[in-house]
């Protein structure tokens, strides 16, 4: 048995298994999730299903490739619907996980802005009860009135 140096990278490990990547999976899978939900999508799948029906229906024996009861259209729509399933859902949870740190950033920022309007909170109060204390203009003045008046009202 050899020994594993640390100071060395491994070797590859080969697989059988078929390496992706899971964010560029994730992102393709909400552009077709979103392509799936527009009108587009409908009318795309309106007119093929139309015109697959009609080529069948109307179309000579010879050229007509699912004759009625259209049983290769059933399957496939419904392999479409097998892969559309798990790629909306795929698309939704990495909304959801977007919706969660979002939650989360938003959260924090309230709580900071709570703390700061705490804090001019208790600043005003302070400024308000050290204007108290000092003497205004207008006191002076009424103060210096009150004194001119004394001294007038002397001898």
């Amino acid at each position: 048995m050899t020994a594993e140096r640390l100071d060395q990278p491994r070797d590859l490990r080969r697989t059988l298994r078929p390496h992706y990547d899971p964010e560029a999976f994730g992102r393709l899978s909400e552009r077709i999730a979103r392509f799936l939900g527009t009108a587009r999508f409908i009318v795309y799948m309106t007119v093929v299903v139309a015109v697959w029906v009609l080529w069948n229906a109307v179309a000579p024996a010879e050229l007509a490739f699912d004759p009625y009861p259209f049983i290769f259209l059933t399957l496939m729509l419904s392999l479409q619907a097998s892969y559309a399933a798990p790629l909306i859902l795929l698309a939704q949870n990495r909304q959801a996980d977007r919706d969660r740190v979002q939650y989360e950033q938003d959260r924090e920022a309230a709580e900071r802005n709570q703390a700061e309007i705490e804090y001019l909170t208790r600043e005003i109060a302070a400024l308000r009860m050290a204007l108290n204390e000092v003497a205004t203009r207008d006191y002076l003045r009424s103060e210096l009135q009150h004194l001119l008046e004394e001294l007038r009202e002397r001898p």
